[in-house]
């Protein structure tokens, strides 16, 4: 229907009642008495609409639709309408406060930094990440200008030059930063910050790691190549070729244990073979260890152990290369004659392994970096022990996977103690029968 209609119609119907009743009441009591109660009608029409503007006016100082009053004749409709424009007001208001907490949570979450800037780079806003990154505080530096708060001359020229189309390798507060600022709208630019100071440091072990894996390779190839060349050219005596065909057998196995490492290491880091926890039998497994142990050393070192200490859930196979490659480590490392102890006992925090050796010993500078790949103290000892350089890696992957930590105690010339902590959590269930004996 017509809306005109919907409020003339209801409005000249009331208007007709009260001229009709004015009528009959001049007709029955005369002219003066039905105009008295014409104008005293006329007065509370009025009013009422008076005091329905004012309630309109309170109402839109503070608009809610549950204030909203009911109203008569022409106002209901105006105030239903009123109520249904308020209620789809506040449903878009709930929805946009929704999606503007999502989106704050979102850029909060979110691990690249995030800093909108006007056009002459104010600070409007920044994400926690960005604030990590680039040293800002949304409270404190909101308003200034980010060329003030970001103090790096490659910044600056970036800045300057105004060329956003590539973006920027910036190394600020130590950290390697890729920064890209982004225009949006007429009078804002975005500035998009990435922290790639962890990319950067596993490129350069992935490089270090070919470059030494190379260069391990390299040496025990250049032997068996160099030998072979000489039996090829020259007649050699039985002794000779005997002697060469030694050398040639140990960097033979050398290269071979260098590459069965290498293939541990890549196992234990990659995604694809996770660990399937079992349960380990420790006094199998240490005795297996000391069993390898006394082999190596071949009756040169007394080698005692003891045996106190809960089974554990975890991989056998990868226990016994991390626990292997200490006791073995601790072996090649003592001089004929030292002693060599390896102990597993139950402690308040989960279970420890530790081998303590009366060895050469380790001098503190070193001790950081003994779990990086290819890292020997004294490399032509080393060689001399067949070692790959790779043990102790594998040791640091092994208990990650584990959740355990490796602690190294040692003094140059005084022995050390690498001690293996495992949690409670890794800490094998008793057995039944076990209870009840």
């Amino acid at each position: 229907m017509n809306p005109k209609l919907l409020f003339w119609v209801p409005a000249a119907l009331r208007m007709g009642i009260i001229l009709a009743g004015v009528g009959v009441l001049g007709f029955l009591f005369g002219a003066m008495p039905a105009l008295i109660v014409a104008c005293i009608a006329m007065a509370l029409l009025v009013f009422v609409q008076l005091g329905y503007l004012y309630q309109l006016s309170d109402w839109l100082d503070h608009p809610h639709s549950a204030k909203l009053p009911d109203g008569w004749g022409a106002w209901t409709n105006i105030f239903s309408r009123l109520y249904r424009l308020r209620r789809d007001d506040e449903k878009n208001q709930a929805e946009l406060t929704e999606w503007l907490a999502r989106f704050r949570q979102a850029m909060h979450l979110l691990p690249d930094g995030v800093v909108i800037m006007d056009d002459v780079l104010f600070l409007e806003w920044c994400n926690p990440a960005a604030e990590q990154h680039l040293g800002l505080t949304h409270e404190r530096d909101k308003g200034m200008r980010v060329t003030n708060l970001v103090r790096s001359p490659d910044f600056m020229d970036y800045i300057i030059l105004g060329r956003y189309e590539q973006p920027l390798t910036l190394s600020f507060r130590e950290r390697k930063l890729i920064v890209h600022i982004i225009p949006f709208e007429n009078r804002r630019q975005i500035l998009v910050t990435h922290d790639a100071t962890e990319t950067e440091r596993t490129e350069m072990m992935r490089r270090d790691f070919i470059a030494n894996a190379s260069h391990e390779l390299r040496t025990p190839l250049t032997v068996i190549v160099g030998f072979l060349e000489i039996a090829a050219s020259e007649q050699l005596d039985q002794a000779t070729r005997m002697a060469h065909l030694k050398l040639m057998t140990e960097q033979g196995h050398r290269m071979q244990h260098l590459i069965e490492d290498m293939l541990t290491l890549s196992r234990l880091e990659s995604v694809d073979y996770p660990m399937r926890p079992e349960r380990v039998d420790v006094l199998k497994l240490m005795g297996q260890i000391q069993r390898d142990a006394r082999a190596l050393s071949a009756g040169k070192h007394e080698i005692g152990m003891d045996v106190d200490g809960p089974d554990i859930l975890g991989s056998y196979d990868e226990l016994y290369s991390a626990f292997g490659n200490l006791a073995s480590n601790a072996v090649r490392y003592t001089p004929a004659g030292g002693t060599i102890h390896l102990e597993w006992k139950e402690g308040p925090a989960g279970a420890r392994f530790s081998v303590v050796d009366t060895g050469i010993g380790i001098s503190p500078e070193h001790i950081s970096r003994l779990t990086e790949r290819f890292y020997r103290v004294d490399k032509s000892r080393s060689r001399e022990t067949q070692g790959t350089g790779l043990g102790l890696a594998i040791v640091k992957h092994v208990l990650l996977r584990h959740g355990g930590t490796l602690q190294i105690k040692s003094e140059a010339g005084k022995g050390s103690s690498f001690i293996v902590c495992m949690p409670k959590a890794a800490i094998a269930p008793r057995q039944p029968e076990l209870l009840l004996n």
